[in-house]
């Protein structure tokens, strides 16, 4: 530790896990400040200690999640954390293979096997899924819900699909816009799709009521928790970084009510309608841009937005210029950090002698990916030459 930082397992899942561990089998509260001190030792190697130790990190690595993630991690609590951190490293790579099959289905994207599995060893060899590997974070677990409850979706399973999306909120913040979208949805056609809304709910109560048995009066901890949370533990927004702050908070309002906007126009349309699969497109590049996170693990958030502009890509032409250099600038942007890769890749076999530089070049335009398949989004919908029935028009119409 040259920089005094105080190094231990460095694993976002071990304040999860050890507050499920407590709770579970010592009836321990895991918002608690004596819990936290030992979620900072098992993460950091020691308790954060800012007045003797200036250099030490904000980041307090408290449990600031929904207490019914424990349920998913109770299978785990008579586990070595070491053996738990190296099931879910496998787990959630393998999460993140398998939601590009379920996207795929969900967003009605037609392609043989080959392309498919290439997908997965893309998705699964990239930088955000690098980190989520090496992190644990459980991002990767959400995004695959949130993809399965898609699919489901669109086979016309709605029950399975509500479930689903009950189990995506133990991230609410990553979840919350694309689960209001898809109950946006099933309000919309209720006779049709109630089944939808009412899986929804009773699973989420089911989950908030079990939770409340284990610790009474979690809910109140958990948003005193939310609330202390951005004192140490957020990032500025990608706006944030590229807006002054009064310019950043109205551009987040503007994106937000756009996409009520958007889901609104085509909340009527069915599951296997292109407007569904825009909606889900939007919900998710809307989601990162306002996202105060700037953690690459949530670029996992970008394929169903990748993949709806990759299935029209042979229509760029039909877009006007500033349509077709956001999307161009998308994919140029997503394969740099294969290239980078590669590059570091052949330089590290070169002699000893020759030093590795650049060695984070693969993430440099992950930020800036964010916003251009965002403004590649917005900039295809709207931009379209053609008024043929078949485009995506939400402003002049179908």
């Amino acid at each position: 530790m040259a920089t005094g930082r105080p190094i231990g397992n460095n694993s976002d899942l071990y304040p999860r896990w050890l507050g499920a561990r407590e709770l579970l089998l010592r009836g321990r509260d895991p918002y608690s400040p004596e819990l936290t001190r030992e979620m900072q030792i098992g993460f950091y190697g020691r308790p954060l200690n800012p007045q003797d130790h200036p250099s030490d990190p904000a980041a307090k690595e408290s449990f600031v999640y929904p207490l019914y993630v424990v349920f998913l991690l109770a299978p785990t609590v008579h586990m070595q954390f070491r053996m738990v951190d190296e099931i879910f490293r496998w787990l959630l790579l393998g999460s993140i293979a398998l939601s590009v099959p379920l996207w795929m289905r969900a967003l009605r994207f037609s392609a043989s096997w080959p392309l498919v599995v290439s997908g997965m060893l893309l998705a699964t060899s990239s930088s955000p899924a690098a980190q989520e590997f090496f992190q644990q974070n459980l991002s990767a677990l959400v995004i695959f819900f949130l993809a399965a409850a898609a699919a489901a979706t669109v086979a016309r399973r709605l029950t399975l699909a509500g479930i689903l999306l009950a189990l995506s909120t133990m991230k609410p913040d990553t979840s919350g816009l694309m689960v209001l979208c898809c109950l946006f949805w099933a309000i919309a056609q209720w006779r049709e799709r109630q089944r939808l809304v009412w899986a929804f709910s009773s699973t989420l109560t089911a989950l908030v009521l079990g939770a409340e048995g284990l610790s009474p009066g979690w809910i109140g901890r958990f948003l005193a928790a939310i609330r202390e949370y951005p004192t140490y533990g957020t990032d500025p927004t990608i706006l944030d970084v590229l807006l002054p702050a009064l310019l950043a908070k109205l551009a987040a309002i503007s994106l937000v009510f756009l996409l009520i906007l958007v889901c609104w126009r085509w909340s009527k349309a069915p599951a296997d309608s292109d407007y569904f699969v825009w909606a889900l497109a939007w919900a998710a590049a809307v989601t990162l841009v306002v996202l105060p996170k700037l953690a690459a693990y949530n670029a996992l958030l970008l394929v169903p937005a990748l993949l709806v502009l990759l299935a029209r890509y042979s229509r760029t032409q039909e877009h006007r210029l500033f349509a077709r250099a956001m999307i161009k600038a998308t994919f140029a942007c997503q394969l740099w950090q294969w290239i980078a890769a590669t590059l570091l890749s052949i330089w590290s076999i070169l002699p000893p002698a020759v030093p590795i530089r650049g060695i984070h070049a693969p993430d440099y335009a992950f930020l800036a990916s964010w916003l251009i398949t965002l403004l590649g989004l917005i900039s295809s919908t709207f931009s379209l030459r053609s008024n043929r029935h078949d485009d995506i028009l939400p402003i002049r119409g179908a």
